[in-house]
């Protein structure tokens, strides 16, 4: 038995609640069940119970068993106090308060139906992808809603933490922050964690200073990335180097050898190279560029700040001292819709919070007009018939698949719960 399984069962109250009562015999009325925070202390807070006649208010702590009580040391933690009921799968001990006083004790072993127990063992059951692989188009789209614009938010909540984290170590600076945020997607999966160490390691204040030519953010840029270590012949890529070896010692800069960029495995257009010399035309171009999208919430303006030239070296290179046939274009459409996804929603959403001004439906308006992730997550959703006609969509089903299928937390999830209630409803039904 497991705990999760235990907190379901009280939650939804998957049991005969008319007929139940402590090991002591004492009727048990259960007028709320609580409320499940899910946060340190007790598991449900402020229920309301009649335990043999007497009304009770107060809160409620589940386990395995009940000597998991003193295993957790609960008996000295003045969080417990208001304890009022020990929900336990088995009794195996008397369980008592900080003041020694014994608290019920409510045995779910001896209530709960054992169809109710094998319907959630079979949805437990691990399947080739996620346990509910063969019941999940039969979801109501009300619940799919609903439940997808809380993974959504929640998603966004994980993101935003990122960048108050980084808010606070910079000193307040939403242009540093969203600096480094950009950089960070500007170099995707394989290169993101080198070019957020670099954007890191790099006072926003130099960037400032340097952003009045393209040039001098390049020579920054590559430089900070470990990309101009090498003796070149390229005459532009010789300036840049030089530049660089000035803005080393007038900022006293320091090579930092753990940042490492990847060219393995990339096409051309998603080279270090390439991303980098766009970050620079996008910041050579806008030298506030959080003040510029922070409050814009269109896809086409957005795009149009966005969709920045390199400089004219890296039309025809990918590579330093390398020249290439191929012409290099503006900033993709879809990989600004990426930016958009990964930086600018979880940024405006951050900052929204910071200000106190929440206006979340402009953030799912945006969302709304941003075409969904191309992924193997989102495709084996979409084999499953699920629709995802957006990013808002895929965002949800991303943080679904990640937060609750991988950790089977099928009992905390509405679609689980729903398929539970469902396979209920029908077996009354039958009967």
């Amino acid at each position: 038995m497991k705990e999760i399984i235990l907190h379901y069962l009280w939650l939804h109250k998957r049991f005969d609640v008319t007929h139940i009562f402590t090991t002591k015999n004492e009727k048990i009325e259960i007028l709320h069940s609580g409320q499940y925070l899910q946060t340190s202390g007790p598991d449900f807070f402020n229920a309301q119970l009649i335990i043999n006649n007497q009304k009770w208010a107060g809160n409620v702590e589940i386990h395995v068993k009940s000597s998991d009580w003193y295993s957790h040391q609960h008996e000295i933690d003045k969080h417990y106090d208001n304890v009022i009921l020990h929900v336990v799968w088995e009794h195996d001990t008397e369980v008592y308060r900080k003041d020694k006083t014994e608290i019920p004790v409510l045995e779910l072993k001896n209530f709960v139906p054992k169809e109710t127990l094998q319907k959630i063992e079979k949805l437990l059951q691990k399947k080739s992808w996620i346990n509910c692989e063969n019941v999940i188009d039969t979801i109501s789209d009300f619940s799919w809603l609903s439940w997808k614009e809380s993974l959504f938010f929640e998603r966004l909540e994980k993101k935003s933490s990122l960048v108050f984290n980084a808010l606070e170590n910079s000193n307040n600076d939403w242009e540093s922050v969203c600096f480094m945020f950009l950089a960070k997607n500007f170099g995707l999966n394989i290169n993101g964690s080198a070019f957020f160490e670099m954007a890191k390691s790099l006072p926003f204040s130099i960037i400032r200073k340097e952003s009045s030519n393209v040039k001098q953010l390049e020579a920054l840029f590559l430089g900070k990335s470990n990309l101009l270590n090498e003796n070149f012949q390229d005459e532009y890529v010789k300036e840049i180097k030089s530049i660089w070896e000035f803005q080393k010692a007038k900022y006293a800069l320091v090579e930092q050898k753990n940042i490492q960029t990847q060219f393995y495995k990339l096409r051309p257009d998603n080279f270090p190279t390439i991303r980098l010399a766009q970050l620079a035309s996008l910041y050579s171009k806008y030298q506030n560029v959080f003040e510029v999208l922070v409050n814009v919430y269109t896809l086409s303006e957005i795009k149009t700040i966005l969709k920045v030239e390199v400089s004219e070296y890296w039309q025809n290179h990918y590579n330093l001292d390398k020249i290439s046939k191929k012409k290099i274009g503006k900033v993709s459409d879809r990989f600004i819709e990426l930016i958009l996804i990964n930086t600018i929603v979880p940024l405006q959403f951050a900052y929204q919070k910071y200000k106190g001004e929440e206006d979340f439906e402009s953030i799912l308006k945006l969302l709304r007009e941003v075409q969904p992730e191309n992924n193997a997550i989102i495709e084996r959703f979409s084999a499953l018939n699920i629709p995802i006609e957006d990013a808002f969509d895929s965002q949800a089903l991303l943080q679904l698949k990640n937060e609750y299928c991988d950790f089977q937390k099928c009992l905390k999830c509405r679609i689980g719960i729903e398929i539970l209630q469902k396979s209920n409803t029908f077996e009354e039904t039958k009967s």
